[in-house]
């Protein structure tokens, strides 16, 4: 069987440094994702993928992670569960969660598929995979972090899943049976999170693997994996880590500059912002603005409508050319800005009406990122830059 195992910390780290490229500001934090895979190597037990052909068709398949803001918890909150007596269930709640699915439905969970990417979403079925003793598939459902279930390819192949079991951290269980769609059980799982003070793990999308291999986005864990060897590796050379990561991901380098101002709102389950970035080097006197919920969604260069989802703009810090968490952003933080193809199908005209510009409110014309840049380094070639 073809099979990733990662057996160090270094191996770890290198995996969620990708990840965080591909998160795309959201999928969790870093520290997060490590302290879960952590654990599981502190255990004993594997930390693996598999190739999705090598899983048997006829077993049955379903993602596991957690929904909910990516906003840190306000020191009321936190007063808050401490007055309202909660502690943590002994038994992990997304372990819970994934059981939970099985009891409900009769099934036997054989195999777990990363929802999304991210450094908490990856680290989260591998890690509930290893103590469960079931593999998880190199790949995931949407190439990207994501903030609502609508910009997964389950819904985009109309596979959609309108039942999920969930569980949060203090016990408390419940299992949807019927959501009449799934911007229904998107709303459902959101206020059981904001109910549960921050997030809910949720176990979901039950399928046969011979339907999960129709729509799964193959390779990502293992695209991840390589971007964060790459940044290392410039790193330990000397060279430009942000270049390095680009090449490894292929993907652009967008921009360069510095947060000049940072709005943000914790609201209905989800961390919107609008980031604002003066240019500097190459982008001097250059101003890009992006707004994110969640994860980055639309950007602005000099006022115009630029690069917009499904395309993927990850903001990294320009030192070290570690991706950045939305939630850890600050004003004064030097960053550059990466641009990466998303997934082809959706950028048809269905699937950009789950993903694309109008989804989000915006009343922008999305164009692909290659020929946006395409037609950016003809006018610049036009004028003699």
């Amino acid at each position: 069987m073809r099979r990733t195992t990662l057996k160090t910390l270094q191996d770890c780290e290198d995996l969620l440094e990708g990840a965080l490229w591909m998160g795309t500001g959201g999928g969790g934090s870093f520290e997060e994702g490590m302290e879960k895979l952590k654990k599981v190597l502190d255990d004993g037990l594997s930390i693996e993928w598999v190739d999705p052909d090598e899983i048997p068709d006829d077993i049955w398949t379903a993602t596991v992670g957690l929904h909910g803001s990516i906003a840190p918890l306000s020191e009321e909150i936190l007063y808050e569960i401490s007055s309202n007596g909660l502690t943590e269930t002994p038994e992990w709640y997304l372990v819970k969660a994934v059981k939970e699915l099985g009891e409900f439905l009769g099934h036997d969970f054989k195999c777990l598929v990363a929802a999304e990417l991210g450094p908490d979403s990856v680290a989260i079925p591998l890690a509930v995979g290893a103590y469960l003793g079931i593999p998880v598939v190199d790949g995931d459902y949407i190439g990207r972090a994501v903030p609502e279930e609508m910009q997964s390819t389950y819904c985009l192949y109309e596979k959609q899943s309108n039942l999920f079991a969930g569980v949060d951290r203090w016990g408390n269980s419940i299992f949807v049976k019927n959501a009449v769609n799934t911007h229904a059980l998107e709303r459902i799982a959101k206020m059981l999170a904001v109910a549960s003070y921050g997030d809910i793990a949720v176990a979901t999308t039950p399928l046969i693997a011979e339907e999960m291999k129709k729509i799964v986005v193959p390779g990502t864990l293992s695209q991840c994996l390589k971007i964060g060897q790459a940044l290392r590796a410039s790193r330990e050379s000397g060279r430009d880590p942000v270049d390095a990561g680009v090449e490894a991901s292929q993907g652009w380098r967008l921009f360069d500059g510095t947060v000049a101002s940072l709005k943000t709102e914790d609201r209905d389950g989800y961390y919107f912002g609008t980031v604002k970035v003066e240019g500097s080097g190459d982008f001097q006197d250059q101003t890009l603005k992006v707004w994110f919920k969640n994860e980055n969604q639309i950007t602005w260069l000099n006022g115009s409508p630029w690069i917009c989802s499904p395309d993927l703009v990850t903001f990294v810090y320009k030192k070290n050319g570690r991706g950045v968490f939305n939630a850890e952003l600050d004003e004064g933080d030097e960053i550059s800005v990466i641009g990466m193809k998303g997934v082809e199908g959706f950028r048809t005209n269905y699937g950009l009406s789950l993903a694309g510009p109008e989804h989000f409110g915006f009343d922008i014309d999305y164009v692909p990122i290659e020929d946006l840049l395409e037609k950016q380094e003809a006018t610049l070639d036009s004028q003699g830059v």
